[in-house]
C-alpha cells in the first residue's frame, strides 16, 4: 500500500506561504517562536498597565476636577469684573483653563467618556447655569462648557482629558527586560537543540560503512538515553551485517566444494551438448554466489582509504584493458588534475557500469567532465543500447532486479553489478544516477563528491 500527500490540503505540493517565511532550522524557528512570545507578552503586560492607570486617571479627574473647576467658577464669581482677568492665569491648570466672554463651540459630546466627564463637570457646576457643553476636534476629546456667572457675564471652561504619562526609563526597562529574556530563551534554546544538531550529524554520517563517531553520553537525562540507545543501534546495525556477510561468506564456501564437484562430473559426460548447458548453469551459479558476497562487502563497508590520484591515467588504464580484449570504450574529456578518491572502488564501479553498457550497447563513451572550477568530477558510461523504463530507473540500483522479464542470466546478468556499483559510490561519498538519453541509450552518470586536488 502506497501513502500520498493529501491533494486537498496542499494542492500545490508547496508548504503555506507563512510556513516558508519561517528560518529553516528548529533553533532558529524555537527561539523566534519564544521571542515573539515574549514580545507579545511584554506589549501585552505593559498595555494592561496603561489601561489600568488611565482607569485609576478618569477616577480621579471624575472626583476631583469637577470640584477644583467649579471652586474656580465660584472664585471668579465672587471676584470684581476688572480683577478677573488677573486670576484666569493663576486659576489654570495643566487639563483646564477658562476664558472671559465668548461662546462655547463644538457639538454635543459623542463618546461615552466625553459624556461622563461633562456631566460630572455639570453636575459640580450648579447653581451656576451652564449654557452650552461643546467638544471640539482639538485637543482630542478637549470640552469647552460655556458658564453664565452671577452679574450676568459668561466664562468658558476649556477642560480636556489627559493621559496618564509614563516615564522614558519604563520604555527603556521594559526593552532591557525583553533583551535579557531573549539571550536566555536563546541560550536555552541552544542547550536544547545542540544534542539534536549533533544526533542528526551522527545519522548523517552514519553509511554504508556503518563508521560514525560515538556520541558522549553526558547532558541532561533525555539527551543521554537518546545518544545512549543511538549508539546502541549503530553497534546493533553494525552487528547485524557483519554476521550476515559472515553467513554469506560461509554459504559461498560451502558451495564451492559442490560446484566443483559438479564441475568434474559434467568433464565425464559422453553428451558434449547437455555438458555445455551444465557449465553453463554451474558458470552462472559461481558468479551468482561471488558477486552476492561482494555486494554484501559493499554494504558492509568500504575499508579502502582515499588516495590522491591521477584520475586521467586511471581512466586510460582502464580504456586500454577493454582494447586489450577486444572491447572498444571510448574516452572523452579529462580531469586536468589529481583527485582524491578510493581508486579500487572507483575502478570497481567504473568496469561494472562498462560491462553493463557493452553487454547491452555496441558504442560505449567514458566520457569525464569537471563541473565548475574547483568543483566536483562527473564520469558517464553512455551506450547506444535500448536504455531502461523511466519507471525502472531507480529499480535497477536494487539488488537481484532485472529488466529482462526473461530473467535470462545470460543476457540479464545477476542483477548485481549496478547495485554494486551503487553501493560503493555511496559508501565513497559519491552519487550514481541512471538517464536514458534523448538520441537513445543509457547514460550512467557518477558524480565524485571529492573536489579536483590542486
Amino acid at each position: 500500500m502506497s501513502t500520498s500527500a493529501n491533494p486537498v490540503a496542499n494542492p500545490s505540493g508547496t508548504a503555506p506561504r507563512w510556513r516558508r517565511l519561517l528560518p529553516g532550522s528548529l533553533y532558529a524557528r524555537v527561539t523566534l517562536i519564544i521571542v515573539v512570545g515574549l514580545a507579545i507578552a511584554q506589549l501585552l503586560t505593559f498595555a494592561a498597565i496603561r489601561y489600568e492607570r488611565n482607569m485609576a486617571l478618569r477616577e480621579l479627574m471624575m472626583i476631583g476636577i469637577e470640584r477644583d473647576i467649579a471652586s474656580s467658577v465660584a472664585i471668579l464669581d465672587r471676584l470684581p469684573a476688572a480683577e478677573r482677568a488677573g486670576w484666569l492665569d493663576r486659576l489654570e491648570r495643566r487639563n483646564y483653563r477658562f476664558v472671559l466672554g465668548g461662546n462655547a463651540q463644538g457639538g454635543a459630546p459623542a463618546s461615552e467618556a466625553s459624556q461622563q466627564f461633562a456631566a460630572a463637570i455639570v453636575d459640580a457646576m450648579r447653581p451656576f447655569p451652564v449654557v452650552k457643553v461643546g467638544e471640539v476636534a482639538w485637543p482630542p476629546e478637549g470640552l469647552q462648557i460655556e458658564v453664565r456667572l452671577g452679574d450676568g457675564s459668561s466664562v468658558v471652561v476649556h477642560a480636556m482629558r489627559v493621559g496618564m504619562p509614563v516615564s522614558g526609563w519604563v520604555m527603556w526597562l521594559l526593552v532591557g527586560q525583553l533583551l535579557v529574556l531573549a539571550v536566555c530563551a536563546w541560550i536555552a534554546v541552544r542547550l536544547v537543540t545542540r544534542p539534536l544538531a549533533q544526533l542528526s550529524a551522527a545519522a548523517d554520517q552514519l553509511g554504508p560503512d556503518l563508521k560514525s563517531r560515538t556520541l558522549a553520553e553526558e547532558g541532561p537525562t533525555e539527551v543521554a538515553h537518546a545518544a545512549r540507545a543511538f549508539n546502541a543501534m549503530q553497534q546493533r546495525i553494525a552487528g547485524y551485517m557483519s554476521e550476515r556477510v559472515e553467513i554469506l561468506a560461509a554459504i559461498s564456501h560451502d558451495l564451492q566444494t559442490p560446484i566443483t564437484r559438479m564441475h568434474l562430473r559434467t568433464d565425464l559426460m559422453d553428451d558434449t551438448h547437455d555438458r555445455e548447458k551444465f557449465r553453463q548453469d554451474l558458470d552462472a551459479m559461481n558468479a551468482l554466489v561471488r558477486e552476492g558476497v561482494t555486494y554484501a562487502r559493499t554494504l558492509h563497508g568500504a575499508t579502502e582509504p582515499p588516495l590522491r590520484i591521477d584520475a586521467d591515467a586511471l581512466f586510460e588504464s582502464m580504456v586500454a584493458d577493454y582494447e586489450d580484449v577486444g572491447q572498444q570504450v571510448r574516452l572523452e574529456g579529462r580531469a586536468g588534475a589529481p583527485i582524491v578518491s578510493r581508486p579500487n572502488a572507483l575502478r570497481r564501479i567504473l568496469m561494472n557500469l562498462i560491462d553493463n553498457a557493452l553487454k547491452f550497447g555496441t558504442d560505449v563513451t567514458l566520457r569525464v567532465q569537471a563541473e565548475g572550477e574547483g568543483g566536483r568530477l562527473v564520469v558517464s558510461v553512455r551506450d547506444n543500447g535500448p536504455g531502461i523504463p523511466p519507471d525502472e530507473l531507480d529499480a535497477v540500483l536494487k539488488p537481484f532486479y532485472r529488466v529482462e522479464s526473461s530473467r535470462n542470466r545470460s543476457t540479464g546478468g545477476t542483477g548485481l553489478g549496478l547495485a554494486i556499483a551503487h553501493q560503493l559510490a555511496m559508501a565513497m561519498g559519491a552519487e550514481l544516477t541512471l538517464h536514458n538519453r534523448a538520441e537513445g541509450g543509457l547514460e550512467a552518470r557518477l558524480a565524485l563528491a571529492a573536489a579536483p586536488a590542486r
